[in-house]
């Protein structure tokens, strides 16, 4: 098995949302917002390679939408999932498995894609693997998230009849090395996978880890649908990260890749930071 780092760009959004009931005198040490209170984010991506399979975790946000969209998040940075994929000899064309941690806009508007006036596949000999109950979720959003779930990312995924589900705890399904996790505090049945690579376990923490500023239990962004449940769902796993050594993949953290905890004296905190290639 090999794991690359697919970094797909930097977007903006704004320090308050990010950092929920956490004053700005505080988060603005470890994420400095601009003159407008935005701070930068990462969407960086996990491939994983085994023999003929190649997994990708995430999309990105994409590049269907409109200026006007866009020009709410600020895309900036050289990066883009071509050129990541290029740079470690791959394209679209030989992803076999998108795994969709969620399907927020900023996680799954690149796997749709336009030609013309269809929406189709960004990869076209892909499944597309989300579950039931975060699908129907999204499908049938509430209207605070709804404008995080844009039927043009996630209604042709379906359509292409490329759509698998996994089930509640299922391991193996993917890779009989990958295990799904899930937390529902962010949104409803969020999947976390879990790789056991070369001993050692690397976790794609999604949404519940944006980044190192926000390890302190309280540092729960304000788009979480149900913050106490978020809350709850960190402690259990900080705990089981922080006895057990595993390596935080960060998919937002704009700087550091990968990091891992420990436990002091104010409770779970960051350990070390270092980027995947460094544990290859």
């Amino acid at each position: 098995m090999n794991l690359y780092s697919i970094d797909t760009g930097l977007f903006k959004l704004d320090g308050g949302a990010m950092f929920g009931v956490v004053p700005k005198s505080i988060w603005n040490k470890t994420n400095p917002a601009d003159e407008n209170n935005l701070c930068t984010w990462a969407m960086r991506l996990l491939l994983i390679e085994d023999g003929d399979q190649l997994i990708l975790i995430d999309t990105g946000l994409g590049d269907k939408q409109s200026e006007k969209f866009f020009s709410h998040y600020y895309l900036h940075g050289d990066d883009t999932l071509d050129k990541s994929l290029q740079k470690h000899g791959f394209n679209r064309d030989d992803i076999t498995d998108v795994f969709l941690t969620h399907l927020h806009f900023d996680h799954v508007g690149g796997a749709i894609k336009r030609e013309g006036d269809q929406l189709v596949p960004a990869f076209k000999n892909a499944n597309f693997w989300s579950n039931k109950k975060h699908w129907q979720w999204a499908t049938e959003p509430n209207q605070r998230e709804k404008a995080s779930f844009l039927k043009e990312n996630i209604l042709p995924i379906q359509e292409s009849g490329k759509l698998k589900f996994v089930e509640d705890k299922e391991s193996g399904i993917l890779h009989p090395d990958i295990s799904i996790r899930f937390a529902f505090g962010h949104t409803d049945a969020m999947m976390l996978p879990q790789i056991n690579y070369k001993g050692k376990t690397i976790l794609y923490i999604a949404d519940l880890l944006p980044s190192v500023g926000h390890i302190p239990l309280p540092y729960v962004m304000a788009y979480d649908m149900f913050p106490l449940k978020t809350l709850e769902e960190r402690a259990q796993y900080w705990k089981e990260i922080a006895d057990n050594e595993y390596i935080l993949f960060l998919e937002h953290d704009p700087v550091n890749e990968c990091c891992t905890l420990q436990h002091t004296e104010k409770g779970v905190r960051l350990k070390d930071t270092f980027t995947l290639a460094s544990i290859l």
